[in-house]
């Protein structure tokens, strides 16, 4: 295998792909990217056995071959390699060392051989659509952040991809995210062809990968999958993952339908103000006061070992007067997805879950547990 690539190119291949690998294993073949350079495209691919993620660039290449190298070390040299440089990568099948030359830089990889690599069977994926690259980033922002991260738990450590109706009774493509603390919920238009897709729970770590992804990328994503694995595929790269094999809880049962009690209030203003009291809180509970009273809303902390904080809002309420406590870091992470202007908080009483909704964006609703405080 030889082949000569921009140094550019290469580093933000290499950049999407050894993301994918873990810093420590135990298996050395999975700290390997694998590099197979034919027709005038250099392929690359790693895996960590439950998410894969392959990439083609255009490279010269004048032979062609494969071979796996250490994913990390190869990105490092090639990340403090000059800017506009040429690089050139060959192998020997004989020698186990990959030669990286630029300029007057020379590197040798220890290698493994690429038949060791492993594949990731796909096998047969029969729901497949097509997602605006916007409505899959704002999937992913609206729910992420409350995904689980309790190993128990194991079926709340990723988002909820199915098929639902929304409150007009439109199908939609709903994501949910819930640590039984928090719930995020976001509905998206349905793309054709979904109406048998399951219901599938997307790994952390592959959201994760596919959030970098879509950044850089604009157009249509292909999304493929079965009741087992998931595969988007960009122009480029492709990234399949396995899916987490467990039943998501029935999230419509803990979003109450009952509450009565409506404040209207700026969500930056509030952002900021739960910021600045929650300085006081302690780093173990980060509890937060709200009390509400007509056109007011007051937040205070009491800490025996900080001090006392207090601020007050003006609010549209006219409801009865009410005290609720929450997590100080919950409720920024679920105000920081407020878009517009004003934040609705629907409330019934201290101990009931409360909804949280953005009232420039119908998709997205979110519901927080209280605490005592």
């Amino acid at each position: 295998m030889k082949l000569n690539i921009e140094r550019s190119a290469l580093l933000k291949s290499l950049g999407h792909i050894q993301s994918v690998v873990e810093k420590r294993n135990t298996i050395p073949i999975l700290s390997n990217v694998l590099l197979e350079c034919e027709g005038g495209h250099l392929n690359m691919a790693a895996t960590d056995l439950d998410l894969a993620i392959s990439e083609s660039v255009e490279a010269e290449t004048t032979m062609t071959g494969g071979v796996t190298a250490p994913a990390h070390t190869l990105y490092d040299i090639v990340r403090k390699l000059p800017d506009g440089a040429q690089v050139e990568l060959a192998y020997e099948g004989d020698s186990e060392r990959l030669l990286i030359s630029s300029g007057r830089s020379r590197f040798t990889l220890s290698c493994l051989p690429r038949e060791d690599f492993p594949v990731m069977s796909e096998g047969d994926m029969p729901h497949v659509f097509e997602v605006p690259t916007a409505n899959l980033k704002r999937l992913i922002d609206k729910t992420r952040f409350a995904v689980s991260t309790e190993e128990t738990r194991y079926y709340l450590n990723g988002i909820y991809l199915h098929v639902a109706g929304d409150d007009e009774g439109n199908a939609v493509l709903r994501g949910v995210a819930t640590d039984g603390h928090r719930l995020a919920r976001f509905d998206m238009e349905q793309p054709e062809g979904l109406s048998e897709m399951p219901g599938v729970i997307i790994p952390r770590k592959a959201v994760g990968e596919l959030r970098k992804l879509v950044d850089e990328y604009e157009g249509d994503i292909k999304v493929s999958l079965s009741e087992t694995k998931i595969r988007f595929t960009f122009a480029d790269i492709v990234l399949t993952s396995k899916l987490i094999d467990g039943t998501f809880p029935d999230y419509s049962r803990v979003i109450p339908e009952g509450n009565d009690k409506i404040m209207e209030i700026d969500s930056q203003q509030f952002a900021e103000a739960v910021d600045r009291v929650s300085t006081i809180s302690t780093e173990k509970t980060r509890s937060i006061k709200l009390s509400l009273s007509e056109g007011n809303l007051e937040l205070s902390v009491n800490s025996p070992e900080q001090g006392t904080a207090k601020e007050e809002l003006a609010a549209t309420y006219s409801a009865d007067d009410m005290e609720i406590g929450f997590n100080s870091r919950y409720l920024m992470d679920i105000l920081s997805q407020i878009e517009g202007d004003l934040v609705q908080v629907v409330l019934a009483d201290s101990t009931a879950p409360t909804i949280l909704r953005d009232l420039t964006d119908d998709g997205a609703l979110y519901v927080l547990m209280p605490m005592r405080v």
